[in-house]
Protein backbone atom coordinates (compact mmCIF):
# COMPACT_ATOMS: atom_id res chain seq x y z
CA UNK A 1 0.00 0.00 0.00
CA UNK A 2 1.36 3.22 -1.12
CA UNK A 3 2.21 5.75 2.01
CA UNK A 4 1.93 9.40 -0.45
CA UNK A 5 -1.73 10.98 0.64
CA UNK A 6 -3.17 13.15 -1.70
CA UNK A 7 -1.31 13.34 -4.61
CA UNK A 8 1.05 10.12 -6.08
CA UNK A 9 4.65 10.32 -5.89
CA UNK A 10 6.50 12.09 -8.21
CA UNK A 11 10.08 11.85 -9.34
CA UNK A 12 10.72 15.41 -8.29
CA UNK A 13 9.63 17.95 -6.34
CA UNK A 14 9.40 22.04 -6.46
CA UNK A 15 10.03 21.72 -2.51
CA UNK A 16 10.30 19.17 0.34
CA UNK A 17 9.58 20.23 3.68
CA UNK A 18 10.94 17.64 6.59
CA UNK A 19 8.03 17.92 10.20
CA UNK A 20 5.11 18.45 10.17
CA UNK A 21 4.72 20.30 13.21
CA UNK A 22 3.84 24.17 13.67
CA UNK A 23 6.77 25.40 11.42
CA UNK A 24 6.29 21.88 8.68
CA UNK A 25 2.52 22.73 8.14
CA UNK A 26 3.03 26.75 7.73
CA UNK A 27 5.89 25.83 5.27
CA UNK A 28 3.63 23.24 3.85
CA UNK A 29 0.86 26.18 3.34
CA UNK A 30 2.85 28.68 1.97
CA UNK A 31 4.92 26.68 -0.13
CA UNK A 32 1.24 25.04 -1.85
CA UNK A 33 -0.49 28.27 -1.84
CA UNK A 34 3.02 29.94 -4.04
CA UNK A 35 2.30 27.15 -6.16
CA UNK A 36 4.96 24.70 -5.73
CA UNK A 37 4.40 21.17 -5.87
CA UNK A 38 5.84 20.13 -2.08
CA UNK A 39 6.46 16.83 -0.92
CA UNK A 40 5.99 16.83 3.08
CA UNK A 41 7.76 14.17 5.10
CA UNK A 42 6.82 13.02 8.40
CA UNK A 43 9.18 10.56 10.54
CA UNK A 44 6.28 9.03 12.57
CA UNK A 45 2.59 7.81 11.19
CA UNK A 46 -0.40 9.04 9.99
CA UNK A 47 -2.97 11.49 12.00
CA UNK A 48 -6.36 12.85 10.37
CA UNK A 49 -7.94 15.48 12.19
CA UNK A 50 -11.20 14.25 14.36
CA UNK A 51 -10.58 10.55 13.67
CA UNK A 52 -7.54 10.15 15.38
CA UNK A 53 -7.95 11.53 18.65
CA UNK A 54 -8.50 8.32 20.77
CA UNK A 55 -8.95 10.00 24.12
CA UNK A 56 -10.59 13.38 23.01
CA UNK A 57 -13.58 12.60 24.45
CA UNK A 58 -13.28 10.53 27.14
CA UNK A 59 -14.00 11.95 30.88
CA UNK A 60 -11.52 10.73 33.90
CA UNK A 61 -13.67 8.08 34.78
CA UNK A 62 -12.67 6.17 31.60
CA UNK A 63 -9.55 5.92 32.07
CA UNK A 64 -8.13 3.04 34.38
CA UNK A 65 -5.51 4.01 37.13
CA UNK A 66 -7.28 7.46 37.22
CA UNK A 67 -5.64 8.58 34.26
CA UNK A 68 -2.08 7.89 35.84
CA UNK A 69 1.04 5.99 34.17
CA UNK A 70 1.49 2.99 35.11
CA UNK A 71 5.04 1.65 36.29
CA UNK A 72 5.13 -0.13 32.78
CA UNK A 73 3.93 3.47 31.18
CA UNK A 74 7.48 5.22 33.01
CA UNK A 75 9.62 2.36 31.37
CA UNK A 76 8.73 2.51 28.28
CA UNK A 77 8.32 6.67 28.62
CA UNK A 78 10.95 6.88 31.27
CA UNK A 79 12.65 10.41 29.86
CA UNK A 80 9.23 11.74 28.05
CA UNK A 81 7.46 11.07 32.02
CA UNK A 82 9.89 14.23 33.70
CA UNK A 83 7.33 16.80 32.99
CA UNK A 84 4.65 14.76 35.75
CA UNK A 85 1.94 15.13 32.93
CA UNK A 86 2.87 14.56 29.14
CA UNK A 87 2.74 10.81 29.73
CA UNK A 88 -0.55 10.09 31.46
CA UNK A 89 -3.13 8.09 30.22
CA UNK A 90 -4.36 10.70 28.19
CA UNK A 91 -1.61 11.76 26.13
CA UNK A 92 1.15 9.10 26.43
CA UNK A 93 -0.06 8.10 22.97
CA UNK A 94 1.66 11.75 21.61
CA UNK A 95 5.05 11.33 22.91
CA UNK A 96 7.67 8.96 21.46
CA UNK A 97 8.66 5.54 23.43
CA UNK A 98 12.44 6.40 25.47
CA UNK A 99 13.38 2.46 24.41
CA UNK A 100 12.52 2.99 20.56
CA UNK A 101 14.56 6.71 20.71
CA UNK A 102 16.86 7.07 22.91
CA UNK A 103 19.19 9.77 23.52
CA UNK A 104 22.52 10.37 25.96
CA UNK A 105 23.19 13.40 28.63
CA UNK A 106 26.31 14.63 29.26
CA UNK A 107 24.03 16.58 31.53
CA UNK A 108 20.17 15.60 32.34
CA UNK A 109 18.00 17.08 29.22
CA UNK A 110 14.67 16.83 28.63
CA UNK A 111 13.68 16.21 25.14
CA UNK A 112 10.20 15.45 24.92
CA UNK A 113 9.12 14.92 21.61
CA UNK A 114 6.26 13.67 19.23
CA UNK A 115 6.94 11.70 15.89
CA UNK A 116 3.27 11.89 14.50
CA UNK A 117 1.79 14.25 11.40
CA UNK A 118 1.12 17.68 13.72
CA UNK A 119 4.15 16.86 15.58
CA UNK A 120 3.87 18.69 19.18
CA UNK A 121 1.64 21.27 17.58
CA UNK A 122 -1.50 18.74 18.82
CA UNK A 123 0.24 18.95 22.12
CA UNK A 124 1.66 22.30 22.61
CA UNK A 125 0.63 24.72 25.13
CA UNK A 126 -0.71 27.39 22.53
CA UNK A 127 0.46 30.83 24.82
CA UNK A 128 1.53 32.95 21.78
CA UNK A 129 3.57 36.28 22.21
CA UNK A 130 5.32 38.52 19.99
CA UNK A 131 8.83 39.68 20.53
CA UNK A 132 9.94 43.06 20.37
CA UNK A 133 12.79 44.92 19.31
CA UNK A 134 14.22 44.67 22.85
CA UNK A 135 15.00 40.98 22.14
CA UNK A 136 16.12 41.22 18.89
CA UNK A 137 18.55 43.87 19.65
CA UNK A 138 19.69 42.16 23.41
CA UNK A 139 22.37 40.29 22.19
CA UNK A 140 24.05 43.45 20.15
CA UNK A 141 23.68 45.75 23.20
CA UNK A 142 25.31 43.40 25.97
CA UNK A 143 27.73 41.91 23.62
CA UNK A 144 26.32 38.36 23.88
CA UNK A 145 26.69 35.55 20.92
CA UNK A 146 25.67 37.57 17.35
CA UNK A 147 23.57 40.04 16.69
CA UNK A 148 19.91 39.45 15.14
CA UNK A 149 20.08 40.07 11.25
CA UNK A 150 16.36 40.94 11.67
CA UNK A 151 14.24 43.56 13.69
CA UNK A 152 10.81 43.64 14.73
CA UNK A 153 9.61 45.47 11.67
CA UNK A 154 10.87 42.58 9.22
CA UNK A 155 8.86 40.30 10.96
CA UNK A 156 5.97 42.43 12.13
CA UNK A 157 3.57 41.95 8.78
CA UNK A 158 4.28 38.03 9.42
CA UNK A 159 3.09 38.20 12.74
CA UNK A 160 -0.28 39.75 11.71
CA UNK A 161 -0.63 37.14 8.97
CA UNK A 162 0.18 34.56 11.36
CA UNK A 163 -2.58 35.60 13.78
CA UNK A 164 -4.87 36.44 11.76
CA UNK A 165 -4.98 33.43 10.44
CA UNK A 166 -4.90 30.76 13.38
CA UNK A 167 -6.86 32.74 15.78
CA UNK A 168 -4.92 34.34 19.19
CA UNK A 169 -6.93 35.64 21.70
CA UNK A 170 -5.82 38.51 23.96
CA UNK A 171 -5.82 42.37 24.63
CA UNK A 172 -3.88 44.79 23.19
CA UNK A 173 -1.83 46.82 26.13
CA UNK A 174 0.42 48.96 24.34
CA UNK A 175 3.60 47.54 25.95
CA UNK A 176 7.35 48.07 24.26
CA UNK A 177 8.15 44.57 25.85
CA UNK A 178 5.64 42.90 24.59
CA UNK A 179 3.78 43.79 20.96
CA UNK A 180 0.49 44.08 20.36
CA UNK A 181 -1.26 41.64 17.77
CA UNK A 182 -4.23 41.04 15.54
CA UNK A 183 -6.42 39.35 18.58
CA UNK A 184 -9.49 37.45 18.68
CA UNK A 185 -11.58 39.09 22.10
CA UNK A 186 -9.72 37.86 25.30
CA UNK A 187 -10.96 35.08 27.28
CA UNK A 188 -11.87 37.02 30.48
CA UNK A 189 -10.18 36.80 33.95
CA UNK A 190 -12.43 35.06 37.09
CA UNK A 191 -12.97 37.27 40.05
CA UNK A 192 -9.87 36.60 41.82
CA UNK A 193 -7.55 36.90 38.69
CA UNK A 194 -9.13 40.29 38.67
CA UNK A 195 -8.57 41.35 41.80
CA UNK A 196 -5.15 40.68 41.66
CA UNK A 197 -4.48 42.63 37.96
CA UNK A 198 -6.26 45.50 40.15
CA UNK A 199 -3.38 45.06 43.06
CA UNK A 200 -0.65 44.56 41.11
CA UNK A 201 -1.34 47.61 38.94
CA UNK A 202 -1.77 49.92 42.28
CA UNK A 203 1.40 48.39 44.31
CA UNK A 204 3.81 47.95 41.31
CA UNK A 205 4.11 50.65 38.16
CA UNK A 206 4.73 48.94 34.86
CA UNK A 207 3.77 45.46 35.73
CA UNK A 208 0.25 44.36 33.83
CA UNK A 209 -1.60 41.24 34.60
CA UNK A 210 -3.79 39.90 31.14
CA UNK A 211 -5.05 37.04 30.01
CA UNK A 212 -2.80 34.60 28.31
CA UNK A 213 -2.18 35.34 24.47
CA UNK A 214 -3.69 31.61 23.41
CA UNK A 215 -4.31 30.21 19.96
CA UNK A 216 -7.68 29.64 20.30
CA UNK A 217 -10.61 30.65 18.56
CA UNK A 218 -13.06 32.93 20.66
CA UNK A 219 -15.48 34.14 18.49
CA UNK A 220 -17.55 33.10 15.54
CA UNK A 221 -15.12 34.22 12.78
CA UNK A 222 -14.97 31.81 10.71
CA UNK A 223 -11.25 30.31 10.17
CA UNK A 224 -10.01 28.49 7.27
CA UNK A 225 -8.79 24.61 7.96
CA UNK A 226 -10.93 21.62 8.67
CA UNK A 227 -14.30 22.65 10.12
CA UNK A 228 -12.80 25.13 12.74
CA UNK A 229 -15.02 26.53 15.39
CA UNK A 230 -15.14 29.03 18.77
CA UNK A 231 -13.65 27.16 22.00
CA UNK A 232 -15.81 24.90 24.34
CA UNK A 233 -13.62 25.30 27.30
CA UNK A 234 -12.93 21.78 27.72
CA UNK A 235 -9.06 22.08 28.67
CA UNK A 236 -8.69 18.69 27.11
CA UNK A 237 -6.68 20.11 24.55
CA UNK A 238 -3.41 18.03 24.54
CA UNK A 239 -5.28 15.11 23.69
CA UNK A 240 -6.38 16.54 20.38
CA UNK A 241 -8.99 18.97 19.60
CA UNK A 242 -12.06 17.51 17.68
CA UNK A 243 -13.60 21.32 17.10
CA UNK A 244 -10.06 22.49 15.75
CA UNK A 245 -10.61 25.30 18.27
CA UNK A 246 -6.57 25.63 18.81
CA UNK A 247 -4.49 26.17 16.44
CA UNK A 248 -2.50 23.06 15.07
CA UNK A 249 -0.95 21.68 11.88
CA UNK A 250 -3.66 18.85 11.17
CA UNK A 251 -6.47 21.40 11.60
CA UNK A 252 -5.40 24.42 10.34
CA UNK A 253 -2.34 24.40 7.70
CA UNK A 254 -2.01 21.06 6.54
CA UNK A 255 -5.34 21.39 5.37
CA UNK A 256 -4.83 24.42 3.58
CA UNK A 257 -1.74 23.13 1.72
CA UNK A 258 -3.66 20.11 0.81
CA UNK A 259 -6.67 22.15 -0.90
CA UNK A 260 -4.36 23.55 -3.45
CA UNK A 261 -3.63 20.26 -4.75
CA UNK A 262 0.07 20.84 -4.25
CA UNK A 263 0.91 18.89 -1.10
CA UNK A 264 1.78 15.09 -1.33
CA UNK A 265 2.31 14.04 2.39
CA UNK A 266 4.40 10.92 3.32
CA UNK A 267 4.32 9.96 6.82
CA UNK A 268 6.78 7.13 8.41
CA UNK A 269 9.46 8.81 6.76
CA UNK A 270 12.70 9.06 8.37
CA UNK A 271 14.94 12.41 6.78
CA UNK A 272 18.65 11.78 7.96
CA UNK A 273 20.56 13.63 5.24
CA UNK A 274 20.60 16.57 2.69
CA UNK A 275 22.19 15.31 -0.71
CA UNK A 276 24.39 18.09 -1.23
CA UNK A 277 25.90 18.44 -5.20
CA UNK A 278 29.26 20.48 -5.09
CA UNK A 279 29.10 21.36 -8.92
CA UNK A 280 26.00 23.34 -8.32
CA UNK A 281 26.33 24.42 -4.80
CA UNK A 282 22.90 23.93 -4.16
CA UNK A 283 21.08 20.82 -2.15
CA UNK A 284 19.57 18.10 -4.61
CA UNK A 285 17.17 16.00 -2.44
CA UNK A 286 17.42 14.20 0.89
CA UNK A 287 17.69 10.73 2.02
CA UNK A 288 14.96 8.59 3.90
CA UNK A 289 14.60 5.46 6.22
CA UNK A 290 11.22 3.99 5.96
CA UNK A 291 10.46 4.07 9.95
CA UNK A 292 8.09 0.63 9.26
CA UNK A 293 10.07 -1.35 6.71
CA UNK A 294 13.74 0.51 6.98
CA UNK A 295 13.73 0.65 3.24
CA UNK A 296 15.97 3.80 2.18
CA UNK A 297 14.64 6.10 -0.47
CA UNK A 298 15.81 9.44 -2.16
CA UNK A 299 13.30 12.46 -2.82
CA UNK A 300 14.33 15.35 -4.91
CA UNK A 301 13.18 18.81 -4.58
CA UNK A 302 14.96 22.53 -5.95
CA UNK A 303 14.30 23.64 -2.17
CA UNK A 304 14.00 22.03 1.33
CA UNK A 305 12.83 23.64 4.77
CA UNK A 306 14.05 21.94 7.81
CA UNK A 307 11.25 22.16 9.88
CA UNK A 308 11.85 18.60 12.21
CA UNK A 309 12.26 20.79 15.41
CA UNK A 310 15.52 22.35 17.19
CA UNK A 311 17.05 19.51 18.02
CA UNK A 312 16.09 16.95 14.83
CA UNK A 313 17.26 19.27 12.45
CA UNK A 314 20.34 20.06 13.16
CA UNK A 315 20.98 16.47 14.01
CA UNK A 316 20.25 16.24 10.13
CA UNK A 317 22.82 19.19 8.81
CA UNK A 318 25.37 17.02 11.28
CA UNK A 319 24.89 14.40 9.11
CA UNK A 320 25.01 16.10 5.70
CA UNK A 321 29.00 15.47 5.41
CA UNK A 322 30.84 16.07 2.15
CA UNK A 323 33.90 17.65 1.17
CA UNK A 324 32.39 20.87 1.32
CA UNK A 325 30.83 20.49 4.13
CA UNK A 326 33.12 17.68 5.94
CA UNK A 327 31.07 18.64 10.15
CA UNK A 328 27.82 19.16 8.66
CA UNK A 329 25.75 20.94 6.02
CA UNK A 330 26.48 24.97 6.70
CA UNK A 331 28.93 24.25 9.51
CA UNK A 332 31.58 27.06 8.11
CA UNK A 333 31.17 28.40 11.61
CA UNK A 334 31.59 25.69 13.89
CA UNK A 335 28.22 26.56 15.63
CA UNK A 336 25.79 24.14 14.92
CA UNK A 337 24.70 21.89 17.49
CA UNK A 338 26.08 24.79 19.70
CA UNK A 339 23.89 27.39 21.83
CA UNK A 340 21.42 25.16 23.11
CA UNK A 341 18.35 27.34 24.94
CA UNK A 342 14.83 26.39 26.21
CA UNK A 343 13.27 28.43 29.32
CA UNK A 344 13.74 27.94 32.53
CA UNK A 345 10.69 27.43 34.61
CA UNK A 346 9.30 25.81 37.70
CA UNK A 347 10.01 28.38 40.10
CA UNK A 348 7.11 30.99 41.42
CA UNK A 349 4.48 31.36 44.57
CA UNK A 350 0.98 30.22 44.95
CA UNK A 351 -0.74 31.43 47.97
CA UNK A 352 -4.78 31.70 49.37
CA UNK A 353 -7.30 34.04 48.79
CA UNK A 354 -10.65 34.93 51.32
CA UNK A 355 -13.78 35.29 50.27
CA UNK A 356 -15.26 35.43 46.70
CA UNK A 357 -17.11 32.16 47.94
CA UNK A 358 -19.92 32.84 46.00
CA UNK A 359 -18.65 33.26 42.66
CA UNK A 360 -17.37 30.28 40.79
CA UNK A 361 -16.16 30.31 36.79
CA UNK A 362 -17.90 28.94 33.38
CA UNK A 363 -16.36 26.18 31.83
CA UNK A 364 -12.67 25.26 31.81
CA UNK A 365 -11.15 28.13 31.03
CA UNK A 366 -7.94 26.76 28.64
CA UNK A 367 -5.70 29.30 29.74
CA UNK A 368 -5.22 31.36 32.49
CA UNK A 369 -3.30 34.96 33.45
CA UNK A 370 0.14 36.38 31.79
CA UNK A 371 2.72 38.89 33.24
CA UNK A 372 5.07 40.22 31.10
CA UNK A 373 8.63 40.92 31.78
CA UNK A 374 9.50 44.06 33.78
CA UNK A 375 12.76 43.57 34.37
CA UNK A 376 15.88 45.32 32.92
CA UNK A 377 13.97 47.85 30.68
CA UNK A 378 15.55 50.38 32.05
CA UNK A 379 15.39 52.66 34.81
CA UNK A 380 14.37 51.48 38.04
CA UNK A 381 13.60 47.70 36.60
CA UNK A 382 17.20 47.14 35.43
CA UNK A 383 19.19 45.01 37.33
CA UNK A 384 22.75 44.36 38.67
CA UNK A 385 23.12 40.61 39.27
CA UNK A 386 21.00 38.96 36.05
CA UNK A 387 20.59 39.85 32.08
CA UNK A 388 17.16 39.91 30.50
CA UNK A 389 14.13 38.61 31.83
CA UNK A 390 11.25 36.75 32.76
CA UNK A 391 6.99 36.61 32.55
CA UNK A 392 4.34 35.12 34.91
CA UNK A 393 1.65 32.25 33.78
CA UNK A 394 -1.04 31.13 35.77
CA UNK A 395 -4.14 31.95 37.54
CA UNK A 396 -6.80 31.49 40.17
CA UNK A 397 -9.10 28.71 40.68
CA UNK A 398 -11.15 27.03 43.26
CA UNK A 399 -9.84 23.98 44.72
CA UNK A 400 -12.16 20.57 45.73
CA UNK A 401 -13.53 19.64 48.73
CA UNK A 402 -10.84 17.56 50.65
CA UNK A 403 -9.73 19.90 52.80
CA UNK A 404 -13.11 19.87 54.21
CA UNK A 405 -12.84 15.54 54.01
CA UNK A 406 -11.27 15.95 57.75
CA UNK A 407 -13.68 17.58 59.75
CA UNK A 408 -16.31 16.14 57.43
CA UNK A 409 -15.33 12.69 56.83
CA UNK A 410 -18.77 10.68 56.76
CA UNK A 411 -22.76 11.38 56.59
CA UNK A 412 -24.86 14.41 55.30
CA UNK A 413 -21.51 16.83 56.31
CA UNK A 414 -19.43 14.62 53.81
CA UNK A 415 -22.07 14.62 50.93
CA UNK A 416 -22.54 18.22 51.71
CA UNK A 417 -18.90 19.36 51.64
CA UNK A 418 -17.80 16.97 48.30
CA UNK A 419 -20.69 19.59 46.83
CA UNK A 420 -19.23 22.34 47.42
CA UNK A 421 -16.13 23.80 45.74
CA UNK A 422 -12.51 24.65 48.04
CA UNK A 423 -11.15 28.15 48.84
CA UNK A 424 -9.47 29.87 46.04
CA UNK A 425 -5.63 29.63 45.20
CA UNK A 426 -3.30 30.95 42.90
CA UNK A 427 -0.50 30.33 41.42
CA UNK A 428 2.42 32.51 39.56
CA UNK A 429 5.02 30.73 37.40
CA UNK A 430 7.64 31.98 36.40
CA UNK A 431 9.33 31.46 32.65
CA UNK A 432 12.85 32.82 32.10
CA UNK A 433 15.45 33.39 29.30
CA UNK A 434 18.06 31.10 29.21
CA UNK A 435 21.13 33.40 27.62
CA UNK A 436 22.85 31.15 24.24
CA UNK A 437 25.78 29.79 25.71
CA UNK A 438 28.60 28.62 22.89
CA UNK A 439 29.26 25.37 25.30
CA UNK A 440 25.75 24.30 25.98
CA UNK A 441 25.65 22.32 23.29
CA UNK A 442 24.36 19.00 21.08
CA UNK A 443 26.45 15.98 19.80
CA UNK A 444 26.01 13.01 18.18
CA UNK A 445 27.28 9.68 18.94
CA UNK A 446 28.07 7.22 16.11
CA UNK A 447 28.96 4.34 18.56
CA UNK A 448 25.72 4.76 20.29
CA UNK A 449 22.96 4.26 16.73
CA UNK A 450 19.38 3.96 17.21
CA UNK A 451 17.33 0.50 15.43
CA UNK A 452 17.73 2.89 11.92
CA UNK A 453 21.26 2.59 12.42
CA UNK A 454 21.43 6.71 12.79
CA UNK A 455 24.03 7.99 15.68
CA UNK A 456 21.97 9.18 18.72
CA UNK A 457 22.00 12.52 20.30
CA UNK A 458 23.87 13.54 23.33
CA UNK A 459 23.35 16.85 25.71
CA UNK A 460 26.14 18.59 27.17
CA UNK A 461 24.12 22.08 28.33
CA UNK A 462 22.73 23.41 31.81
CA UNK A 463 21.79 26.92 33.19
CA UNK A 464 24.56 29.09 34.87
CA UNK A 465 24.80 31.95 37.29
CA UNK A 466 22.56 33.97 35.16
CA UNK A 467 19.83 32.03 35.10
CA UNK A 468 19.88 31.35 39.01
CA UNK A 469 20.31 34.55 39.76
CA UNK A 470 17.49 35.55 37.93
CA UNK A 471 15.27 32.45 39.57
CA UNK A 472 15.64 34.12 42.94
CA UNK A 473 13.69 37.38 41.79
CA UNK A 474 11.36 35.22 39.71
CA UNK A 475 10.25 33.59 43.11
CA UNK A 476 10.65 36.87 45.62
CA UNK A 477 8.43 38.96 43.34
CA UNK A 478 5.99 36.66 42.85
CA UNK A 479 5.43 36.52 46.69
CA UNK A 480 5.63 40.28 46.52
CA UNK A 481 2.48 40.35 44.46
CA UNK A 482 0.68 37.99 46.49
CA UNK A 483 1.28 39.91 49.34
CA UNK A 484 0.00 42.78 48.24
CA UNK A 485 -2.83 41.31 46.10
CA UNK A 486 -4.12 39.88 49.93
CA UNK A 487 -3.41 36.14 50.01
CA UNK A 488 -2.45 34.07 52.59
CA UNK A 489 -0.66 30.86 53.42
CA UNK A 490 1.66 32.05 50.41
CA UNK A 491 3.93 29.16 49.33
CA UNK A 492 7.05 29.76 47.07
CA UNK A 493 8.59 27.46 45.08
CA UNK A 494 11.95 27.03 43.33
CA UNK A 495 11.60 22.93 42.07
CA UNK A 496 14.58 21.38 40.71
CA UNK A 497 14.68 22.19 36.54
CA UNK A 498 16.87 20.86 33.95
CA UNK A 499 16.95 22.47 29.87
CA UNK A 500 14.38 21.02 27.98
CA UNK A 501 11.87 20.62 30.17
CA UNK A 502 10.42 24.00 28.96
CA UNK A 503 9.75 22.10 25.92
CA UNK A 504 11.32 25.40 24.25
CA UNK A 505 14.61 24.33 23.27
CA UNK A 506 16.27 26.16 20.57
CA UNK A 507 19.12 27.52 19.01
CA UNK A 508 21.49 24.68 17.51
CA UNK A 509 21.79 26.04 14.13
CA UNK A 510 21.97 29.68 14.93
CA UNK A 511 20.64 32.90 12.44
CA UNK A 512 23.49 35.35 12.20
CA UNK A 513 24.93 37.83 9.53
CA UNK A 514 28.00 36.17 9.34
CA UNK A 515 28.71 32.32 8.06
CA UNK A 516 31.85 32.69 10.09
CA UNK A 517 29.59 32.73 13.56
CA UNK A 518 26.38 31.74 12.21
CA UNK A 519 24.59 28.50 10.14
CA UNK A 520 21.76 30.28 8.50
CA UNK A 521 21.28 33.81 7.00
CA UNK A 522 18.12 36.35 7.43
CA UNK A 523 16.05 34.47 5.48
CA UNK A 524 16.79 31.48 7.15
CA UNK A 525 18.98 30.20 4.32
CA UNK A 526 21.81 28.02 4.82
CA UNK A 527 25.08 29.78 4.54
CA UNK A 528 26.72 28.40 1.84
CA UNK A 529 23.59 26.39 0.71
CA UNK A 530 21.11 28.45 0.21
CA UNK A 531 18.31 26.34 -1.48
CA UNK A 532 18.10 24.61 2.40
CA UNK A 533 15.71 26.74 5.18
CA UNK A 534 15.83 26.17 8.38
CA UNK A 535 12.87 27.34 10.50
CA UNK A 536 12.05 25.70 13.31
CA UNK A 537 13.47 26.36 16.69
CA UNK A 538 17.02 25.36 15.44
CA UNK A 539 17.44 29.08 13.72
CA UNK A 540 17.01 31.16 17.10
CA UNK A 541 19.80 33.09 18.02
CA UNK A 542 18.50 34.43 21.75
CA UNK A 543 15.54 33.12 23.37
CA UNK A 544 13.70 35.73 25.07
CA UNK A 545 11.33 34.87 27.67
CA UNK A 546 8.12 34.44 25.74
CA UNK A 547 7.16 30.88 24.23
CA UNK A 548 8.40 31.06 21.11
CA UNK A 549 5.86 28.79 18.46
CA UNK A 550 4.54 32.31 17.36
CA UNK A 551 7.95 33.80 16.19
CA UNK A 552 8.55 30.45 14.39
CA UNK A 553 5.50 30.36 12.88
CA UNK A 554 6.22 34.13 11.43
CA UNK A 555 9.85 33.49 10.54
CA UNK A 556 8.51 29.71 8.11
CA UNK A 557 5.98 31.84 6.51
CA UNK A 558 8.41 34.58 5.97
CA UNK A 559 10.91 32.26 4.72
CA UNK A 560 8.20 30.15 2.51
CA UNK A 561 7.19 33.22 0.76
CA UNK A 562 11.11 33.94 0.29
CA UNK A 563 11.74 30.71 -1.14
CA UNK A 564 9.25 31.00 -3.59
CA UNK A 565 10.34 34.24 -5.28
CA UNK A 566 13.66 33.21 -4.94
CA UNK A 567 12.57 30.08 -7.19
CA UNK A 568 10.59 31.85 -9.39
CA UNK A 569 13.30 34.38 -10.11
CA UNK A 570 16.11 31.87 -10.49
CA UNK A 571 18.22 32.71 -7.96
CA UNK A 572 18.19 28.88 -5.56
Amino acid sequence: MSKFYYNQEQESYDAIVVGTGISGGWAAKELCENGLKTLVLERGPMVKHREDYPTANMDDWDFKHAGRATREDVKQQEKQSRTGYTTGAASKHWFVNDLDHPYNETKRFDWMRGYHVGGRSIMWGRHSYRWSDIDFTANKNEGIAVDWPVRYKDIAPWYDKVESYIGVSGENLGLPQLPDGQFEPMMELNCVEDHVRGKVAEHFGGRVITAGRVAHINSDKQFDGDGRVRCQFRNRCIRGCPFGAYFSSVSSTLPAAEATGNMTLRPDSIVHEVIYDPNTKKATGVKVIDRETKEEFEFKAKVIFLCASAIASTSILMQSKSDRFPNGLGNDSGELGHNVMDHHFLVGASGKFDGYEDKYYKGRKPNGIYIPRFRNLGGDSDMKNFKRGYGYQGGAGRGNYEELIAEASFGKDYKDAILTPGGWTMNMLAFGETLPYHDNKMTLDYDKKDKWGLPTVTFDAEIRENELNMRKDMQDQAVQMLEKAGAKDITPYDAPYALGLGIHEMGTARMGRDPKTSVVNGNNQVHGCENVYVTDGAFMASASCVNPSLTYMAFTARAANHAAQELKKGNI
